[in-house]
């Protein structure tokens, strides 16, 4: 047998009931067979798929087609393509792009949460973390498009009250999303909302009763406890490990309503949920018949691999709720986002948008569909993506030439923001206290605790700073980090 050939790997029959599936395209039909066999692994880690022109002649489909399709799974991070030596299964999710040494962090004595702090919300101050940089969009291309869709508009759509959103926009972000994504949904599916913790709100009121348990990531994102809370619900804390929620620990909270996660890039840690515990969190959902919010808040800016598809993409169960916003991609003040509702739940989440009458403006979902159809958005996140890649190379460079050795980076593939673990006698907030009279706006991770203790750190938000802003902020903070000087 010729090396580094599995014989399971090369005797794939063609998969008829995907190929000939109804309504499904030859493309999509072949990449749902090859991911599904992938992840139950039928194909396990490291064999060797045919080649494409071999695929092709057996499955009874074009070469290219083929071609199209190991790219969408290399891009997916399930394939690695090396020339010369073939497509190969990879380990799903590559460890070297989670969070390095989190597992040293180890849990203390339980701790009263401490008030949040403001630092979220102070712009112009570095380090502001969540943040967009709004100097990046284009506002003379986003403008002419916003011209002409209003001028094209048609009484009835100036005066639609659709609490799901415009048809056209909705289509828009079901295009997206299938091919950014890798969520295959109908516009009638989307909700379209004025952001994350809007959705979140809707949701709260719409699913959870009085005393319903809800699960959320520790550390997490405070917003989303707070309203959960208000609608009434029980909030218990899952840990956040290198892989992401802690399923085992979910497990033993069969009687929960609902979890709430952050899968792309966990708020605040930074960890990418593995594979493995996407399709474990999937059965706790099944099994309980609870619901599973995934807040996608920033999964479209990785730096140093393709993101994995959605937690929606891999959900067969119909459990998931996808959130996701465009106020992160292209400027806060912009207000509008988007739900992708299981079936079931899309009449009673409309009632609620319609009772509380906070629907999005008509105007800016006509622009932004417009936008979205002429290819501006994906050429705008194309861009951004580029210049956040490079201002957080410049902050690492920077700390690391002003205090080598004194803290450690984590969460800094992907999102806006990474984490700063401080040497360990730190006290975190007295650090944010020093930063704050040096001019710069840090987050401590405290801020995202409600029981468990971690090793101190601050958030680092880059995305919305110049590089001469980077340079400056980043001299002052590698100062702050340097051991005070001893008395002689």
């Amino acid at each position: 047998m010729p090396r580094g050939k599995s014989p399971h790997a090369l005797d794939l029959p063609r998969p008829t009931s995907w190929l000939d599936k109804a309504g499904v395209n030859k493309q999509d039909g072949a990449y749902e067979a090859l991911r599904s066999a992938i992840l139950t692994k039928m194909l396990p880690a490291g064999s060797r798929l045919p080649s494409s022109r071999t695929l092709a002649e057996r499955w009874e489909l074009s070469r290219g087609t083929i071609e199209t399709v190991f790219d969408r799974l290399h891009a997916e991070a399930y394939v690695t393509r090396v020339p010369g030596s073939g497509t190969r299964v990879c380990a799903v999710v590559p460890e070297r792009f989670l969070m390095a040494g989190f597992g040293d962090v180890a849990p203390a004595a339980a701790a009263m949460p401490a008030p949040a702090s403001d630092t979220g919300v102070r712009d112009g101050l570095p380090f502001v973390a969540r943040r967009a940089d709004a100097s990046l969009f284009p506002m003379a291309a986003w403008s002419r498009c916003a011209t002409r869709a209003l001028a094209a508009a048609t009484p009835e759509q100036l005066c639609s009250a659709d609490p799901a959103g415009l048809p056209q926009l909705r289509q828009q972000i079901a295009d997206f999303l299938g091919k950014y994504r890798g969520i295959r949904c109908d516009p009638h599916d989307i909700v379209v909302t004025t952001g994350i913790r809007h959705a979140i709100d809707l949701l709260a009121r719409s699913i959870v009763r009085d005393g319903d348990k809800v699960c959320l990531e520790e550390p997490g994102y405070p917003a989303a406890r707070a309203l959960f809370a208000l609608a009434g619900a029980v909030p218990v804390d899952i840990a956040v490990d290198a892989e992401g929620i802690d399923c085992a620990a979910l497990a033993t909270h069969a009687d929960a309503c609902l979890a709430y996660v952050t899968p792309a890039h966990q708020s605040p840690l930074g960890v990418t949920m593995s594979v493995t515990r996407r399709l474990a969190l999937l059965e706790w959902a099944n099994d309980h018949g609870a619901w599973v919010v995934e807040d996608d808040y920033d999964s479209e800016f990785n730096y140093q691999s393709a993101p994995l598809a959605a937690l929606k993409a891999l959900d067969q169960y119909q459990r998931v709720i996808y959130c996701g916003s465009f106020n992160k991609t292209l400027f806060a003040g912009l207000r509008v986002g988007f739900m992708v509702l299981p079936p079931g739940l899309r009449p009673q989440l409309l009632r609620m948008v319609q009772l509380t009458g906070r629907s999005v403006g008509v105007t800016e979902q006509l622009a932004l569909a417009a936008w979205m159809e002429e290819g501006a958005f994906v050429r705008h996140l194309r861009q951004a993506r580029l210049a956040y890649k490079e201002r957080r190379d410049l902050l690492l460079a920077c700390l690391e030439q002003t205090a080598p050795g004194r803290y450690t980076v984590t969460g800094q593939q992907a999102g806006f923001h990474c984490v700063l673990w401080l040497p360990p006698d730190s006290d975190e907030r007295a650090f944010c206290a020093r930063a704050a009279q040096e001019g710069l706006a840090l987050q401590p991770l405290g801020d995202f605790c409600h029981g468990a203790r971690l090793a101190p750190a601050v958030l680092l938000g880059y995305t919305a700073l110049s590089a001469a802003q980077i340079r400056h902020a980043a001299q002052k903070l590698g100062r702050l980090l340097l051991p005070a000087p001893t008395a002689e």
